[in-house]
Protein backbone atom coordinates (compact mmCIF):
# COMPACT_ATOMS: atom_id res chain seq x y z
CA UNK A 1 0.00 0.00 0.00
CA UNK A 2 1.50 3.29 -1.14
CA UNK A 3 0.38 6.28 0.93
CA UNK A 4 0.66 9.77 -0.57
CA UNK A 5 -0.04 13.27 0.75
CA UNK A 6 -1.39 15.70 -1.83
CA UNK A 7 -3.33 18.94 -1.95
CA UNK A 8 -6.03 17.21 -3.97
CA UNK A 9 -6.47 14.70 -1.16
CA UNK A 10 -6.90 17.57 1.31
CA UNK A 11 -9.52 19.23 -0.91
CA UNK A 12 -11.36 15.93 -1.37
CA UNK A 13 -11.48 15.57 2.41
CA UNK A 14 -13.02 19.03 2.71
CA UNK A 15 -15.65 18.27 0.07
CA UNK A 16 -16.57 14.94 1.64
CA UNK A 17 -16.99 16.49 5.09
CA UNK A 18 -18.98 19.66 4.37
CA UNK A 19 -22.38 17.85 4.40
CA UNK A 20 -21.57 16.36 7.81
CA UNK A 21 -21.08 19.78 9.40
CA UNK A 22 -24.87 20.25 9.40
CA UNK A 23 -25.09 17.66 12.17
CA UNK A 24 -22.61 19.62 14.29
CA UNK A 25 -24.78 22.73 14.43
CA UNK A 26 -27.20 21.78 17.26
CA UNK A 27 -24.44 20.04 19.22
CA UNK A 28 -22.12 23.04 18.96
CA UNK A 29 -24.88 25.47 19.91
CA UNK A 30 -25.63 23.46 23.05
CA UNK A 31 -21.96 23.44 24.08
CA UNK A 32 -21.74 27.20 23.57
CA UNK A 33 -24.88 27.84 25.61
CA UNK A 34 -23.62 25.58 28.41
CA UNK A 35 -20.27 27.37 28.46
CA UNK A 36 -21.95 30.75 28.75
CA UNK A 37 -24.26 29.49 31.50
CA UNK A 38 -21.24 28.31 33.48
CA UNK A 39 -19.62 31.73 33.30
CA UNK A 40 -16.99 31.20 30.61
CA UNK A 41 -16.20 34.26 28.53
CA UNK A 42 -16.47 34.13 24.74
CA UNK A 43 -12.68 33.88 24.47
CA UNK A 44 -12.45 31.13 27.08
CA UNK A 45 -15.18 29.15 25.36
CA UNK A 46 -13.52 29.58 21.94
CA UNK A 47 -10.17 28.42 23.31
CA UNK A 48 -11.82 25.40 24.92
CA UNK A 49 -13.47 24.37 21.66
CA UNK A 50 -10.31 24.97 19.64
CA UNK A 51 -8.01 23.01 21.95
CA UNK A 52 -10.28 20.25 23.29
CA UNK A 53 -12.30 19.70 20.08
CA UNK A 54 -14.45 16.98 21.63
CA UNK A 55 -18.14 17.59 22.12
CA UNK A 56 -18.85 14.82 24.62
CA UNK A 57 -15.87 15.80 26.79
CA UNK A 58 -16.78 19.47 26.71
CA UNK A 59 -20.39 18.82 27.71
CA UNK A 60 -19.28 16.50 30.49
CA UNK A 61 -16.81 19.00 31.92
CA UNK A 62 -19.24 21.91 31.61
CA UNK A 63 -21.94 19.95 33.42
CA UNK A 64 -19.46 19.33 36.25
CA UNK A 65 -18.08 22.88 36.28
CA UNK A 66 -17.77 24.33 39.76
CA UNK A 67 -15.46 26.73 41.57
CA UNK A 68 -12.90 25.36 42.18
CA UNK A 69 -13.04 23.17 39.08
CA UNK A 70 -12.92 19.38 39.74
CA UNK A 71 -9.88 18.88 37.54
CA UNK A 72 -9.02 15.32 38.56
CA UNK A 73 -12.51 13.84 38.43
CA UNK A 74 -13.40 15.68 35.21
CA UNK A 75 -10.20 14.42 33.59
CA UNK A 76 -10.91 10.84 34.61
CA UNK A 77 -14.48 11.09 33.34
CA UNK A 78 -13.35 12.55 30.01
CA UNK A 79 -10.80 9.74 29.71
CA UNK A 80 -13.51 7.12 30.23
CA UNK A 81 -15.75 8.74 27.62
CA UNK A 82 -12.98 9.07 25.02
CA UNK A 83 -11.03 5.86 25.52
CA UNK A 84 -12.46 4.68 22.20
CA UNK A 85 -9.95 6.91 20.41
CA UNK A 86 -7.15 4.66 21.63
CA UNK A 87 -8.70 1.93 19.49
CA UNK A 88 -9.47 4.17 16.51
CA UNK A 89 -5.95 5.57 16.21
CA UNK A 90 -4.17 2.33 15.22
CA UNK A 91 -6.52 1.87 12.25
CA UNK A 92 -5.12 5.14 10.86
CA UNK A 93 -1.51 4.13 11.51
CA UNK A 94 -0.54 3.72 7.81
CA UNK A 95 -1.54 7.31 7.10
CA UNK A 96 -0.10 8.68 10.33
CA UNK A 97 3.25 6.99 9.66
CA UNK A 98 3.37 8.49 6.17
CA UNK A 99 3.25 12.06 7.50
CA UNK A 100 6.11 13.97 9.03
CA UNK A 101 6.50 16.81 11.53
CA UNK A 102 3.51 19.02 12.40
CA UNK A 103 1.17 17.24 10.00
CA UNK A 104 1.74 13.92 11.76
CA UNK A 105 0.97 15.42 15.18
CA UNK A 106 -2.03 17.31 13.78
CA UNK A 107 -3.48 14.00 12.64
CA UNK A 108 -2.79 12.26 15.95
CA UNK A 109 -4.29 15.13 17.95
CA UNK A 110 -7.49 15.50 15.92
CA UNK A 111 -8.90 11.99 15.76
CA UNK A 112 -12.69 12.37 15.77
CA UNK A 113 -15.52 10.01 14.87
CA UNK A 114 -16.62 11.64 11.61
CA UNK A 115 -13.12 12.07 10.19
CA UNK A 116 -12.15 8.56 11.23
CA UNK A 117 -15.19 7.01 9.53
CA UNK A 118 -14.55 8.92 6.30
CA UNK A 119 -10.88 7.93 6.36
CA UNK A 120 -11.78 4.25 6.73
CA UNK A 121 -14.16 4.56 3.77
CA UNK A 122 -11.31 6.04 1.73
CA UNK A 123 -9.00 3.20 2.69
CA UNK A 124 -11.58 0.57 1.78
CA UNK A 125 -12.07 2.27 -1.57
CA UNK A 126 -8.35 1.84 -2.25
CA UNK A 127 -7.48 5.53 -1.95
CA UNK A 128 -4.58 6.32 0.37
CA UNK A 129 -4.01 10.06 0.50
CA UNK A 130 -3.20 10.94 4.10
CA UNK A 131 -4.08 14.60 3.61
CA UNK A 132 -7.69 13.57 2.98
CA UNK A 133 -7.97 13.12 6.74
CA UNK A 134 -6.48 16.53 7.54
CA UNK A 135 -8.88 18.16 5.07
CA UNK A 136 -11.76 16.41 6.78
CA UNK A 137 -10.83 17.35 10.33
CA UNK A 138 -9.93 20.92 9.35
CA UNK A 139 -13.50 21.29 8.10
CA UNK A 140 -14.97 19.70 11.22
CA UNK A 141 -12.77 21.80 13.53
CA UNK A 142 -13.75 25.04 11.79
CA UNK A 143 -17.45 24.21 11.92
CA UNK A 144 -17.18 23.19 15.57
CA UNK A 145 -15.45 26.42 16.54
CA UNK A 146 -17.98 28.59 14.70
CA UNK A 147 -21.07 26.83 16.07
CA UNK A 148 -19.88 26.86 19.68
CA UNK A 149 -19.04 30.56 19.43
CA UNK A 150 -22.51 31.25 18.04
CA UNK A 151 -23.98 29.14 20.83
CA UNK A 152 -22.17 31.25 23.42
CA UNK A 153 -23.61 34.40 21.87
CA UNK A 154 -27.10 32.90 21.95
CA UNK A 155 -26.61 31.94 25.58
CA UNK A 156 -25.74 35.54 26.39
CA UNK A 157 -28.93 36.75 24.72
CA UNK A 158 -31.27 34.09 26.12
CA UNK A 159 -29.69 33.53 29.59
CA UNK A 160 -31.28 30.14 30.26
CA UNK A 161 -31.83 29.34 33.96
CA UNK A 162 -30.34 26.28 35.62
CA UNK A 163 -32.68 23.31 35.26
CA UNK A 164 -33.77 24.29 31.74
CA UNK A 165 -34.52 21.22 29.56
CA UNK A 166 -31.63 22.15 27.27
CA UNK A 167 -29.21 21.09 29.99
CA UNK A 168 -30.40 17.52 29.50
CA UNK A 169 -28.06 17.63 26.49
CA UNK A 170 -25.28 15.86 28.40
CA UNK A 171 -27.12 12.64 29.28
CA UNK A 172 -28.92 12.75 25.91
CA UNK A 173 -25.55 12.95 24.16
CA UNK A 174 -24.15 9.93 25.99
CA UNK A 175 -27.31 7.91 25.41
CA UNK A 176 -27.09 8.70 21.68
CA UNK A 177 -23.47 7.54 21.61
CA UNK A 178 -24.65 4.05 22.58
CA UNK A 179 -26.67 3.55 19.40
CA UNK A 180 -23.87 3.10 16.81
CA UNK A 181 -21.77 0.86 19.08
CA UNK A 182 -24.54 -1.63 19.99
CA UNK A 183 -23.51 -5.03 18.59
CA UNK A 184 -26.43 -7.15 19.72
CA UNK A 185 -27.85 -8.88 22.78
CA UNK A 186 -24.39 -9.90 23.96
CA UNK A 187 -23.75 -6.27 24.94
CA UNK A 188 -26.78 -6.12 27.22
CA UNK A 189 -25.14 -7.62 30.32
CA UNK A 190 -21.97 -5.42 30.36
CA UNK A 191 -24.05 -2.33 29.66
CA UNK A 192 -26.47 -3.20 32.46
CA UNK A 193 -23.55 -3.70 34.86
CA UNK A 194 -22.05 -0.35 33.85
CA UNK A 195 -25.37 1.45 34.34
CA UNK A 196 -26.10 -0.23 37.68
CA UNK A 197 -22.66 0.53 39.11
CA UNK A 198 -22.69 4.12 37.87
CA UNK A 199 -26.14 4.83 39.31
CA UNK A 200 -25.44 2.90 42.49
CA UNK A 201 -22.15 4.52 43.48
CA UNK A 202 -22.98 7.99 42.21
CA UNK A 203 -24.60 9.22 45.43
CA UNK A 204 -21.68 7.85 47.45
CA UNK A 205 -18.91 9.64 45.56
CA UNK A 206 -17.72 13.21 46.10
CA UNK A 207 -18.15 14.04 42.40
CA UNK A 208 -20.59 12.58 39.86
CA UNK A 209 -17.83 12.33 37.26
CA UNK A 210 -16.28 9.49 39.23
CA UNK A 211 -19.47 7.48 38.74
CA UNK A 212 -18.83 7.56 34.99
CA UNK A 213 -15.37 6.11 35.54
CA UNK A 214 -16.66 3.45 37.95
CA UNK A 215 -19.38 2.40 35.54
CA UNK A 216 -16.95 2.25 32.61
CA UNK A 217 -14.50 0.07 34.54
CA UNK A 218 -17.25 -2.25 35.81
CA UNK A 219 -18.78 -2.61 32.36
CA UNK A 220 -15.38 -3.29 30.79
CA UNK A 221 -14.63 -6.01 33.35
CA UNK A 222 -18.05 -7.57 32.77
CA UNK A 223 -17.43 -7.56 29.02
CA UNK A 224 -13.99 -9.13 29.48
CA UNK A 225 -15.45 -11.86 31.68
CA UNK A 226 -18.18 -12.50 29.11
CA UNK A 227 -15.63 -12.84 26.30
CA UNK A 228 -13.38 -15.06 28.40
CA UNK A 229 -16.24 -17.35 29.37
CA UNK A 230 -17.43 -17.49 25.80
CA UNK A 231 -13.97 -18.42 24.54
CA UNK A 232 -13.38 -21.06 27.21
CA UNK A 233 -15.81 -23.49 25.67
CA UNK A 234 -14.48 -23.18 22.14
CA UNK A 235 -12.25 -25.88 20.69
Amino acid sequence: MRVVATGEGFRRGVRATVPLTVGLVPFGLVVGVLAQAQGLSALEQALMSAVVFAGSSQILVLELWTDPAPVTSATLAALAVNVRFALMGPSLAPWIDALKGPRKWAMVGTIVDHGWALALAEMRAGRHDALFYLGSVATLWSAWLVTTVVGHALGTAVALPRGHPLFFAAPACFIALLVPIWRGRGDAAPWAVAAAVSLGVGPLLPNPALAVVAGAVAGSLAGALRDTAGGAGRP
